[in-house]
């Protein structure tokens, strides 16, 4: 008992006193005494494990709680548009988040832009890829990652699909236009709208679908043409054409990465590496 105060750097009376305050507490003997010895019995052998186990817990607890102070574990829900996740530093991105923070769990959700700026508004996710701005939700900031060139998508049998220079907005003005609804893609169709404007005319819509990708299907099918951002021109490569437009009509698109203005150390690590995946684009 000597020899245990002093490892414990306290008097021994007081740890004896202590054992006993325990052992009245518990109801039970946890020491087998002698006048020449004292040991643990069966009972303080089964304590003895618990205790263990115990501290061992509570000092992991401290060790998962800083770790979460510090953004490297946790959780994060993380969601994109369909077009937003065919940019490739969205998916370079998570990836390299994945190596650097493994014990960070990832989740993610794909969805329509509206859908997304809500659901990191009213917390169910955290962060979201999307081709827009934040104007509408003062709880939200956004970084803009990159400003995507717009392209024409053509049917592969169309005219202008033999051409290989660049297009000029106002070649497309008698063309069936095929849109994707503005409550779910706002960034795009506000850049669009003005672009065919000052081209000197507004499209022919014959076909207004839910979804970016769902456009470059109908493209596909023969339907129409549409502008996409060049991320896109992976999709549908053997049936659709993607032309560029020239300087006059040239625009660009945002991809951004919205989050809220209090957010967690682990979104903001994201954030972070975001802004320099970004940088290595320029």
């Amino acid at each position: 008992m000597t020899r245990a105060a002093q490892r414990l750097g306290i008097q021994q009376p007081p740890l004896s006193q202590q054992i006993r305050d325990l052992e009245r507490e518990l109801g039970v003997q946890l020491f087998d005494r002698t006048p020449r010895s004292i040991k643990l019995n069966a009972s303080g052998q089964v304590f003895l494990k618990d205790a263990c186990r115990l501290l061992a817990e509570a000092e992991a607890a401290v060790t998962r709680v800083r770790q979460a102070s510090r953004g490297e574990s946790g959780r994060i829900a993380v969601g994109y548009t369909s077009s937003a996740s065919l940019h490739p530093l969205v998916p370079r991105l998570l990836r390299a988040f994945n190596e650097k923070h493994p014990q960070v769990d990832l989740e993610f959700q794909e969805n329509a832009t509206r859908d997304l700026l809500e659901a990191v508004a009213n917390e169910s996710i955290d962060a979201a890829f999307v081709r827009s701005t934040t104007d509408r939700y003062p709880t939200l900031r956004s970084v803009v990652l990159d400003n995507e060139p717009m392209v024409v998508a053509l049917p592969a049998a169309h005219r202008l699909a033999k051409r290989r220079k660049a297009i000029p907005l106002v070649e497309l003005a008698d063309e069936p236009w095929i849109f994707y609804r503005r409550a779910d893609g706002p960034g795009i169709q506000d850049e669009l709208m003005p672009a065919c404007r000052k081209a000197g005319f507004t499209p022919k819509i014959v076909a207004d679908v839910p979804r970016l990708l769902s456009a470059v299907t109908l493209v596909s099918a023969g339907r129409g043409i549409t502008i996409v951002p060049q991320a896109i021109g992976a999709v549908h490569q053997d049936s659709v054409a993607y032309r560029p437009l020239d300087a006059a009509s040239a625009f660009t698109i945002p991809l951004t990465l919205v989050f809220r203005r209090t957010t967690s150390m682990s979104v903001q690590h994201l954030v972070d590496m975001a802004l320099a995946g970004a940088r290595t684009l320029k």
